[in-house]
């Protein structure tokens, strides 16, 4: 990482475009420069071949790409991949990129013709739900564009994926400027020029950041349920406090999911507590008259939180039960559980020796 100077990841097509007209080019070389960056994924201002050597010198002065590959993989027997990447942190202050670098997990999921880049936004997480990993692991910053860009931009099965799901270590509508930020880029069309059903957002829900989302995206977004009820909900998720799923859901009836857009729910199942068809009874109440789909989730068990694994016929049961009464159920399958790449499992807190 050269000191001093700004990172051209994570910009968009327009700050690129005035970007070089504050270097005294012409603009249409930030469009050049958005081509080098989102679809050839250069690794250095000199390739950027179609810019003269002179705007090339001029534009290494002052930027650097940016991009840092993973340091780290872990392959499981399923295929899924987890990558450990280096991050910058909006949230950090200290000058030297060696001392106050940090990093996240981030897993590749292949699946037929499908393939899945679940990307972190955050490293920890503030909102510490009891069944996760990540939580476990407090606040230590937040991602910038460019931190969230490069687990694509980086990645070396970058050409194989099909869909970005937001569902890594962080709450995305706690770092949503980089957020936004970044799908903008994926959506733009002199960026990677992918459509918004490619990319979904998961949040526990926070006041007026999900409404800011809804209003400002068209990527589908996924809600972390886990309970329908709201004092259980509060005892496994501690952001049932500020904004209930009853007011989320409440507030996602607003908005139009029956044509583009995609609204979700996650929901992880633990054996006798969350898996009953009363649950279920609950769930088809707080959801009626909006357009969803309900994906199970096995409980991956995680040290020092004693809560039960559901029991498969439970979930299965609960999975037909919902969708014979209309709300499309699916029980997502369990990938890189043997790396701790499932959900639920992500945790990057201890120290690295580079």
């Amino acid at each position: 990482m050269d000191s001093g100077k700004k990172i051209l990841l994570g910009m968009t097509p327009a700050e690129l475009k005035e970007a070089c007209r504050n270097l005294g080019m012409p603009s249409f070389t930030g469009m050049q420069i958005a081509q080098w960056l989102y679809a050839k994924h250069a690794t250095t201002i000199d390739e950027m071949t179609n810019l003269s050597k002179q705007n090339r010198e001029k534009l290494a002065e002052h930027f650097t790409i940016g991009a840092m590959p993973p340091i780290e993989s872990q392959h499981s027997h399923d295929g899924t991949i987890k990558y450990l990447f280096p991050v910058r942190c909006s949230s950090l202050c200290c000058d030297d990129i060696a001392a106050s670098t940090k990093y996240v997990e981030t897993v590749f999921i292949p699946d037929g013709d499908r393939a899945t880049l679940c990307v972190s936004c955050q490293v920890g997480c503030k909102m510490n739900c009891l069944f996760c990993q990540t939580g476990k692991q407090g606040f230590e910053g937040q991602l910038t564009a460019a931190d969230i860009l490069n687990q694509i931009y980086a990645l070396p099965e970058r050409d194989q994926l099909t869909n970005v799901v937001f569902m890594g270590q962080g709450e995305p509508m706690d770092n949503l400027d980089n957020v936004l930020r970044a799908t903008t880029i994926l959506m733009a069309a002199d960026g990677y020029a992918w459509s918004p059903k490619r990319i979904t957002v998961s949040t526990v829900g926070i006041k007026n950041k999900l409404k800011r989302f809804l209003d400002e995206s068209d990527c589908h977004v996924a809600i972390s349920m886990h309970s329908p009820l709201h004092q259980q909900r509060l005892s496994l998720m501690p952001a049932e406090k500020a904004m209930p799923i009853a007011e989320t859901v409440e507030l996602l009836k607003q908005y139009d999911f029956t044509h583009q857009r995609r609204c979700s729910f996650e929901y992880i199942c633990f054996g006798g507590l969350n898996d009953s068809l009363s649950h279920g009874r609950e769930i088809l109440n707080l959801v009626r008259g909006l357009q969803c789909r309900i994906n199970l989730i096995r409980f991956h068990a995680i040290p020092g939180v004693d809560l039960p694994a559901a029991d498969e016929q439970r979930m299965q049961q609960l999975r037909d039960f919902l969708t014979a009464r209309g709300v499309f159920t699916t029980i997502r399958a369990s990938r890189g559980q043997d790396i701790f790449a499932a959900c639920g499992l992500l945790y990057s807190k201890k120290a690295r020796q580079l």
